[in-house]
C-alpha cells in the first residue's frame, strides 16, 4: 500500500510483475526475464527524459545493479517498480555528474497539494501523447522537477507516495510538480498544433533544459 494516506495506483501487470519478482528472487531465470519486460519500457522512458539518447546505457547499467540487489528487495510488484525507478535515477544522476552536466535544482513555489486534472480535461491530451518521441522531447523542456514527476506518474506508472520516496520529496511537492508539468504540457502541445511555442532543437538532458 502506498504511505502518506494515499492509495497506490494500480497497475495492469503489477500481480504478474510481484509474481515474477519473487520467483527470480529463487533463482529462476525466465521469471526476471518477464519482470524485466513488464519494468523496462516505463523505465527507459524515464531515462530518455534524463538522459536522452544515452538511456539504453543507463539502464544497462541500471539492470546490472537490479539483478545484483536482487535478493534484497522486499515487497509487491508496484514497490518493485519504484525500487528499480530509484536505481535508474540514481545511474542516471551518476552519468550527468560524468558528462559535467548538472541537472539544474528546482525550488517550488510553495509546498502545497493540488488536485491532478479530471477525466477530461486539457491535461489528459497531453498524458495520452507521452508514449511519443516528441512528447518526451518536451518533457525535457520542463523544469527538472517537473519532468522528473511527470515520467514517475505517467510513464512509469508511480502513485505520488512512490514517485515522492525515489526523488526524496514529499508528496504534496511531487503532486505539486507533476500538476504544473501536465498544465505546461497540454499548453505546449496545443501550440504544437497550431506552429507555435515549440523548436526543433537538438536531444537534450534534464540538465540542460530551460
Amino acid at each position: 500500500m502506498g504511505q502518506g494516506g494515499e492509495p497506490r495506483r494500480a497497475h495492469a501487470y503489477d500481480g504478474e510483475l510481484g509474481a515474477a519478482v519473487t520467483r527470480a528472487q529463487d533463482g529462476d531465470e525466465a521469471a526476471f526475464a518477464v519482470a524485466y519486460r513488464i519494468v523496462q519500457p516505463g523505465l527507459l522512458g524515464y531515462l530518455r527524459g534524463i538522459v536522452g539518447d544515452d538511456a539504453e546505457d543507463v539502464a544497462s547499467d541500471a539492470w546490472l545493479e537490479i539483478a545484483r540487489d536482487l535478493g534484497r528487495f522486499k515487497g509487491d510488484g508496484a514497490g518493485f517498480r519504484g525500487w528499480t525507478a530509484t536505481i535508474a535515477r540514481h545511474r542516471a544522476l551518476d552519468h550527468l555528474r560524468r558528462l559535467r552536466v548538472r541537472p539544474r535544482s528546482a525550488v517550488l513555489d510553495q509546498d502545497v497539494v493540488l488536485d491532478l486534472p479530471g477525466p477530461h480535461s486539457t491535461h489528459d491530451q497531453a498524458l495520452e501523447s507521452l508514449s511519443t518521441e516528441r512528447a518526451l522531447e518536451l518533457v525535457r523542456g520542463l523544469p527538472r522537477d517537473q519532468a522528473e514527476a511527470v515520467l514517475l506518474r505517467v510513464v512509469v506508472g508511480l502513485d505520488g507516495p512512490a514517485a515522492a520516496r525515489v526523488l526524496g520529496k514529499r508528496p504534496g511537492a511531487v503532486r505539486t510538480a507533476a500538476h504544473r508539468g501536465l498544465k505546461r504540457l497540454a499548453r505546449e502541445l496545443g501550440d504544437q498544433g497550431t506552429g507555435e511555442g515549440v523548436t526543433d532543437g537538438g536531444s537534450r538532458t534534464l540538465g540542460e533544459s530551460i
